[in-house]
């Protein structure tokens, strides 16, 4: 097994002591809160998105041992305001996530393989296969529990989204979006699944783009990333060149402002996640984000 990060019931006494067990990964606190963030500033043509931070995910044993890597919160990246955690799961049976609290932020759940089982206080109940999306706002606090909804694999990304603070207080929602209503393109070598966008059902609390992207034979994702965004590419199958840089299965890159393509062999899968932040403290302790 690799080596032993931040359980999700797990919590961190400092950031310069040694990584201590507590509920739903490390505290996190942030800077203080900074003025409204400008309106973005899209860099002219030519100007190439600059590779900020890399990062390797790092397995670990959540919940009722459930198999996850972790991508962050880890030593090297606490947080990617607005985003507070992203895990990439396998869970098979019996393993899961039983009832647990939240508070504070929106978790959302994107099934690749398998499915996922949601329950909650609010009284729902749903399955949700691959292709589909579960949100979970807990707002002011509610409960739920996630376990696999198939015998073999379910794989699938789960994403912490920050709530604005004036949003914390909230009354908690659920939507569940089945894959077949999912909007899916295929078109100049590239399949793009929008799971967060302007095309998608699915509607957050916070401005994100979230795509699901596999590379066809030939084919280059290219997007222009404005300043004042988090942006981030995680690589799901195989590996994506961007410049020189090559990134492999299991590890990203969180890129600059600039111009971006990324390229490699047809079956290359990777996540494209893009967010305005929030210029507020992330303060993540355990499964509460205030």
């Amino acid at each position: 097994m690799a080596k032993r990060v931040l359980s999700r019931r797990q919590a961190v006494v400092g950031l310069a002591s040694a990584v201590a067990p507590m509920l739903w990964l490390p505290a996190c606190r942030g800077k203080r809160e900074a003025a409204a963030a400008p309106p973005p500033v899209v860099p002219s043509r030519g100007s190439e998105a600059s590779i900020v931070q890399r990062i390797a995910s790092v397995g670990a044993i959540d919940g009722d041992g459930a198999t996850v890597q972790r991508v962050f919160p880890t030593p090297g990246l606490r947080n990617l305001d607005p985003f507070v955690l992203l895990d990439d799961f396998d869970v098979r049976v019996p393993a899961g996530f039983p009832e647990h609290p939240h508070r504070g932020f929106e978790a959302f759940t994107y099934m690749i393989e398998g499915a996922f089982h949601h329950r909650d206080n609010l009284g729902n109940d749903s399955r949700i296969a691959a292709g589909g999306t579960q949100r979970f706002n807990s707002g002011r606090g509610a409960r739920h529990s996630e376990m696999p909804g198939t015998r073999g694999s379910n794989r699938g990304l789960q994403l912490w989204v920050n709530l604005p603070r004036a949003s914390k207080t909230m009354a908690p929602e659920y939507q569940g979006v089945a894959g077949d209503a999912m909007p899916v393109d295929e078109a100049d070598g590239l399949r793009i699944h929008t799971v967060v966008g302007a095309s998608s059902p699915v509607a957050l609390h916070t401005e994100v783009e979230y795509l699901d992207v596999t590379l066809l034979a030939d084919g280059r994702f290219s997007r222009m990333i404005p300043a004042g965004y988090s942006t981030l590419l995680y690589v799901l199958d195989d590996a994506v060149s961007i410049g020189d840089e090559v990134v492999g299965r299991g590890h990203g890159v969180v890129l600059g402002e600039g111009e971006l393509e990324a390229r490699g062999r047809p079956g290359a899968r990777f996540a494209w996640l893009r967010g305005r932040p929030h210029h507020e403290p992330i303060r993540h302790r355990g499964p509460f984000v205030d």
